[in-house]
């Protein structure tokens, strides 16, 4: 390939929507920057979820960024064990479409454009394999933070090198020491794959260590927020280089379709500035217990604050599609609750989250902290109160209250399961009495996520930390076509 003087990137993220949009912006901002780059996004359909928003994406004005879609006739069981088991062999099966999709691109390229490597998510480490074959070089792409990154590296150590059973940690009480945190972490906090005997534990390090077979890991954070993860893997002579781009956002294009947006932000203009708490809990996010939905809108009509509530209705028919819209709100809210609060507050189903975020009227954030909706959270400068639900999100929740003081805690050992339920009910009380700290004026909280607000603008602009690692990325891929 020596010679070429264009490169190609081929993209492939995981099922799901905030793999795929993050994917997409990432892909729009190196085509910006450098034109000698263009870039394939294989996307992989979910086939278990096929009425989801997730597979939905607009094809780029962009002639460099280009989409195709991965789709394998071979239906798995959805009877597996462990849900990562799953998608790790639906992965597994889509290698060979990826490959021929891939010799395509190849066949089709220029005399000047060469293969650059392949750039995967976390969940696509087989697709190492593909790319070896094609002797190119893979990235990976993490849509988590640093800390959550240096934590998966941590255990998948203990396990591989100290030979640790790391699922004793369950239900432990024990703080934990992890090298990309700046504090002791509980044990109870740990994603709860970590624990799963049902090949889910194994199955979540093996993607860590496939890690480390990469040239280099981009990561949607920027330094600033992060600072004490990124220098510890940056020091680790284990780990592949590691980049932070971001934050990177998804522009949300879909408001412009859904007919809800109008309403809901002609709703916000009528508000006062800072006066409204946002709930919303991904798209993911909801509550199987409908007791849990009563305990939230008691807690928000006794704080007296006004709000807007994404309530979502979960999937009960299929645990892996992803939460509906309510017919009827009133089945699940209290008796009354939607006429006497009719002056205050607004419950939604979908929510444009980064519109809403923006809008003057928003002065605070119950969040499940996913790591896009934390990004968006401090792009946005709102304070968040944390009440995570699965994956990492405990540990992101720990980040944010006790290492960068941006939050306010609801319940930071909430955890609900990927096939439905929860670990707890989180009581009227403790969300009311989170909701009134959150959304105390001129708090400490507040003053910190506004400095957080200007670090991440100035990350992106020229000579910011960010700007400066898109570069240092760029050149390390174009080196592999010279």
């Amino acid at each position: 390939m020596s010679g070429k003087t264009k490169a190609e990137l081929v993209f492939i993220p995981s099922p799901g929507r905030g793999h795929l949009l993050a994917t997409v912006e990432m892909a729009k901002l190196l085509i910006d920057r450098d034109e000698r780059l263009s870039i394939t996004v294989l996307v992989i359909k979910p086939s278990f979820d096929p009425n989801s928003s997730a597979h939905s994406y607009s094809p780029e004005s962009n002639s460099r960024i280009r989409f195709i879609d991965i789709t394998n006739v071979n239906s798995l069981s959805m009877s597996m064990s462990s849900p990562l088991t799953f998608l790790e062999q639906f992965i597994e099966n889509h290698k060979d479409p990826v490959r021929n999709s891939v010799t395509q691109i190849v066949h089709d390229f220029g005399p000047n454009c060469g293969l650059a490597g392949f750039v995967i998510d976390m969940f696509c480490t087989a697709m190492i394999d593909v790319a070896n074959e094609f002797d190119v070089p893979t990235y990976m792409f993490f849509t988590s933070g640093a800390s959550a990154l240096g934590l998966m590296f941590h255990f998948q150590g203990l396990r591989d090198y100290q030979n640790q059973d790391v699922t004793l940690y369950e239900n432990s009480s024990e703080e934990l020491c992890i090298p990309s945190y700046k504090l002791p972490v509980p044990a109870k906090l740990l994603p709860a794959l970590m624990f799963d005997k049902d090949g889910g534990s194994t199955k979540f390090l093996d993607h860590a260590k496939r890690f480390r077979e990469t040239k280099g890991i981009v990561l949607n954070t920027f330094l600033e927020l992060e600072s004490h993860a990124m220098k510890s893997l940056s020091e680790d002579d284990n780990i592949p280089p590691v980049y932070s781009v971001g934050p990177i956002l998804h522009s949300h294009d879909e408001n412009d379709r859904n007919p809800k947006y109008e309403e809901i932000m002609k709703w916000l203009d009528e508000q006062p500035d800072s006066s409204v708490v946002f709930l919303c809990f991904g798209s993911r996010g909801c509550f199987d217990d409908k007791n849990q939905v009563k305990e939230i809108a008691v807690a928000l009509e006794n704080s007296g604050h006004r709000f807007l509530w994404s309530l979502r209705k979960p999937a009960n028919e299929h645990k892996f599609r992803t939460p509906g819209e309510y017919d009827n709100l009133e089945e699940v809210l209290p008796e009354g609750f939607l006429e006497r609060n009719a002056g205050i507050g607004k419950v939604i189903g979908w929510a444009p989250q980064i519109a809403i975020l923006s809008h003057r009227a928003v002065g605070g954030f119950v969040s499940h902290c996913g790591w896009n909706s934390t990004l968006e959270s401090m792009w946005c400068g709102v304070p968040m109160a944390v009440w995570p639900l699965s994956a990492e999100q405990q540990m992101n929740a720990f980040q944010l209250v006790k290492d960068l003081g941006v939050a306010v805690e609801i319940k930071m050992d909430y955890k609900r399961n990927l096939m439905g339920g929860s670990n707890m009910n989180v009581t009227a009380e403790e969300i009311e009495n989170g909701i009134r700290r959150l959304m105390q004026p001129q708090s400490e909280t507040w003053v910190n996520v506004e400095a957080m607000k200007l670090k991440s603008r100035m990350a992106l602009v020229e000579n910011g930390s960010s700007f400066d690692f898109v570069g240092r990325f760029i050149e390390n891929v174009m080196h592999n076509v010279a």
